[in-house]
C-alpha cells in the first residue's frame, strides 16, 4: 500500500491520517509534541464545529466526545449601542443539527493516541524543510498540515485571493468554568456574537475541556484599539482579569453572567494575531520534490466567522476522497493543484464571508442584522450560514439580493 507522510497533528492532519489509515494506507504523522504534551499544554484555538464538519468526523467514527460536549442549538448576535444598549439582539436556530466545541487539547491528544493504537507511525520531531527534502524520496505523498513555522514559507502567498497583508484583529482567548446562562434563552446552548462597532467582537461559546464543560470567552480587537490590550500579559490570571474588565466596559450583559468565572486551568489562555492569507497549494523542496499544503497552511482565515476547524474538517474530507480517487496514479503537481481546487470550491465562500466581516459593515448588512430582531427567518438563515457559508452568496453580500430577500419575507 502507498506510503503517505503528514506533517502536523491538528484537525485536518489527524482527521486525514485516520481516514487514510481506515482505507489501508501506510501513514506517518510527524509532529513536535506528544499526546500528553498536547493534553497538558496551552489551549491552541477556539473552535465551534457545525453539522457538516461534524458529520465528516462521524463518518470516520471519530466523534468520541459527542456525548460530552454541549449541544449548541443556536447562534445569537448582539450589537452594542450607546449607554450599554443593544439595538440588535437575537438568536438564530440551527436547523440541520447541533454544533459542538471540543477543546483541541482533548481532541488532538485523543486522536493521536488512536492513530498510534491503530498501527500508525507517530514521529515526534519538529520538521524543517530539510527534513521533508529527505523524507519526500521515501513517501508517495507528503502533506504539510502544520499551519505555523518554517514549513509554511514553502507555500507562496496568493495575492489575488489575499486582500489583507497585515492582521485585522488582535485575538485573546480564555477558557472558563462558572459562566451563567444567557437569560433570554437559559435552556438553549448557543454561541453568542457580540459586535462592538469600531472596537471589535466578543464571542462566547460553550465547550468541553479536560475538566468538563466550560465556556470560551474570545475577544477580537481592532489593532490599536481598546481591546488590543493583551500584548505582554503572561500571567493567566491577569489575562482573565483583563478579559473581564473589557466585558464589563463593552458588553455588560455578558459580564453580568461572568462575575463568578475562573480559568479552567493555567493553560486556558491564548493571545496573538495573524494576517488572513491564501497561499499557493504546492510547495517545492530544494531537491525538486513537491508537497501539498493542507487546510490553514493554504487557506488561513481570521477566526471572526468561526470557520477554522470546520474548514479543516472539510479540507481533510476533500483530500481523503481525492487520494482515494487517484488510485495508483502518481501524486504529481497537476493532481495536487486539482485537489486544492476541489477544496477551494468550498473554501472560497468562507474566505469571502470572513474578509467581508472584517470590514465595516455596509448599510444593507446593518439593515439585515437589524431586521432580524423582528423577522426570525433572517436570524435563522444567518446562523445556518455558519454551517454552509456558500448560502451568503444568495442574500448577504449584494445589496440588491439582500433587498429582494427582505421584500420576499415581508410580502
Amino acid at each position: 500500500m502507498r506510503k503517505i507522510l503528514i506533517v502536523g497533528a491538528g484537525q485536518a492532519g489527524l482527521q486525514l491520517a485516520l481516514g487514510l489509515q481506515s482505507h489501508g494506507y501506510e501513514v506517518t504523522i510527524m509532529t513536535n509534541r506528544t499526546a500528553d504534551e498536547v493534553r497538558g499544554g496551552r489551549v491552541m484555538s477556539t473552535q465551534c464545529m457545525f453539522h457538516d464538519a461534524l458529520q465528516h468526523e462521524r463518518d470516520l467514527g471519530l466523534n468520541f466526545w459527542e456525548d460530552q460536549a454541549p449541544k449548541i442549538g443556536g447562534l445569537g448576535v448582539s450589537v452594542a449601542g450607546p449607554d450599554s444598549s443593544r439595538p440588535v439582539n437575537w438568536l438564530g436556530r440551527l436547523k440541520d443539527g447541533y454544533a459542538q466545541s471540543v477543546d483541541q487539547r482533548v481532541k488532538m491528544a485523543g486522536w493521536m493516541e488512536t492513530f498510534a493504537q491503530r498501527g500508525g507511525q507517530l514521529v515526534i520531531h519538529g520538521a524543517a524543510v530539510g527534513d521533508l527534502d529527505y523524507f519526500a524520496r521515501r513517501y508517495d505523498l507528503v502533506l504539510v498540515a502544520a499551519g505555523k513555522g518554517e514549513l509554511v514559507s514553502m507555500f507562496g502567498r496568493d495575492a489575488t485571493r489575499s486582500p489583507y497583508d497585515a492582521p485585522q484583529r488582535a485575538l485573546a482567548v480564555a477558557y472558563v468554568h462558572g459562566l451563567g446562562p444567557r437569560p433570554e434563552h437559559p435552556e438553549t446552548e448557543a454561541v453568542r456574537c457580540n459586535l462592538v462597532p469600531g472596537v471589535g467582537e466578543l464571542f462566547v461559546m460553550p465547550s468541553v475541556t479536560n475538566s468538563g464543560r466550560c465556556d470560551i470567552l474570545f475577544w477580537e480587537g481592532i489593532p490599536g484599539g481598546p481591546i488590543d490590550a493583551f500584548q505582554g500579559i503572561k500571567d493567566p490570571s491577569e489575562h482573565l482579569a483583563k478579559t473581564l474588565e473589557l466585558l464589563e466596559r463593552f458588553t455588560p450583559w455578558e459580564y453580568a453572567r461572568a462575575t463568578k468565572v475562573e480559568l479552567t486551568d493555567a493553560g486556558g489562555t491564548l493571545a496573538g494575531r495573524y494576517a488572513p492569507t491564501v497561499r499557493n497549494p504546492v510547495g517545492r523542496l530544494p531537491s525538486g520534490g513537491l508537497t501539498l499544503g493542507v487546510a490553514d497552511v493554504v487557506v488561513a482565515n481570521d477566526p471572526i466567522t468561526g470557520q477554522g476547524s470546520n474548514s479543516a474538517s472539510k479540507c481533510a474530507a476533500v483530500y481523503l476522497q481525492s487520494i482515494l480517487d487517484n488510485g495508483d496514479k502518481p501524486f504529481d503537481e497537476a493532481w495536487m493543484q486539482a485537489t486544492f481546487d476541489r477544496y477551494w470550491a468550498q473554501a472560497q465562500h468562507v474566505t469571502k464571508w470572513t474578509n467581508a466581516m472584517l470590514a465595516p459593515p455596509p448599510e444593507h448588512v446593518l439593515q439585515l442584522l437589524g431586521t432580524a430582531n423582528e423577522l426570525q427567518p433572517i436570524a435563522d438563515r444567518f446562523a445556518n450560514g455558519f454551517n454552509d457559508p456558500s448560502d451568503f452568496e444568495e442574500w448577504f453580500f449584494d445589496p440588491e439580493k439582500a433587498q429582494s430577500y427582505l421584500d420576499a419575507l415581508t410580502a
